[in-house]
């Protein structure tokens, strides 16, 4: 259910803003919404798993969150964040 820490690299490799740069929002959203896809593939096979479930809501409503701190600090940044990684809104 978890991201392993190679995928983790290459996402903060891809999404960074600057060379090492690991804690920026567009890398913390980018590994949040790896981690809810990997979560929602979980629910596909075990439909009774709530407690994870409820994992997931703490996930996305962080991501949420997230998301709303960058579209108020520099919406064109948002803007290029939810399009690279295919969110919805």
């Amino acid at each position: 259910m978890s991201i392993t820490a190679e995928r983790k690299q290459a996402l903060m490799t891809e999404f960074a803003t600057a060379k090492g740069d690991t804690g920026s929002p567009e890398v913390q959203v980018a590994i949040l919404s790896e981690r809810i896809k990997n979560l929602t593939e979980h629910f596909k096979d075990h439909k009774k798993d709530n407690h994870s479930r409820r994992g997931l809501l703490a996930l996305v409503s962080q991501r949420r969150r997230l998301l709303d701190y960058l579209k108020g600090k520099d919406e064109g940044r948002y803007s290029t964040l939810i399009e690279k990684l295919g969110l919805r809104r």
